[in-house]
């Protein structure tokens, strides 16, 4: 027996730049932090880390939808996790064939893709519910928002831990840098750093929406 499937809404824009800022997943959602802490300490890795798990993402949210009618409910779990761990065995192989340093920088933390809570949450809550390109779309913005926060993590450590971006020297020799940086504090730090100036802005765009909406308030009740 198949899941019940709710009725579909449109596809919009809001679909594709929801994973980009609404619900973020790392700056928003705190999905992924393990890998987010663990490899962000050059540019390099965040890259790497990214890319895989863009790939994973989107390849098993097309297919869990374009599957979701078929796959009976009391196994979908399992089937996921199938489908999820055929994509990054995947992406593994892909990434030993083109880079064998990058596969040994990132080491266990592709096979620890399946069991990411971004993919698997995306593959229950959304590709099992809606269909193929509405699907694939939300994917890619949440991969993409994905990327966006490993890359602003990555790029501060590398460039004030060592004062390079992927291995071109960006500072003066002079440099001293904050070796605190690479080490696994620099990740807390970094994220810490990010996360409050995420809701700095979050919280000013409510506040100017609030005041907008109290002003054309005012504004009726004076007509």
């Amino acid at each position: 027996m198949s899941q019940t499937i709710e009725t579909e809404k449109p596809l919009t824009l809001e679909v594709f730049t929801a994973g980009l800022w609404q619900e973020n997943p790392v700056f928003v959602m705190m999905l992924g932090l393990c890998p987010t802490l663990a490899v962000t300490n050059t540019l390099e890795n965040s890259l790497g880390m990214s890319a895989a798990t863009l790939f994973v993402l989107v390849g098993s949210n097309a297919l869990v939808s374009a599957l979701r009618l078929v796959i009976p409910k009391q196994i979908r779990i399992t089937a996921y996790i199938i489908i999820i761990a055929t994509f990054v065995t995947i992406v593994d192989y892909l990434i030993q064939a083109f880079s064998l340093d990058l596969h040994n920088k990132l080491g266990a933390f592709i096979q620890l893709i399946v069991v990411n809570c971004l993919i698997l949450g995306r593959a229950e809550a959304y590709a099992s519910r809606n269909g193929f390109t509405k699907a694939v779309v939300s994917a890619l913005g949440m991969g993409l928002g994905f990327t966006l926060a490993l890359v602003a993590l990555g790029s501060v450590r590398e460039l004030l831990g060592a004062g390079q971006l992927l291995g071109y020297q960006i500072f003066s020799l002079n440099f001293e840098p904050w070796v605190v940086m690479i080490l696994p504090p620099g990740g807390f730090i970094v994220l810490g750093s990010w996360l409050l100036l995420f809701n700095y802005f979050r919280q000013r765009k409510t506040e100017n929406l609030l005041a907008v909406d109290s002003a054309s308030h005012c504004t009726v009740k004076n007509n």
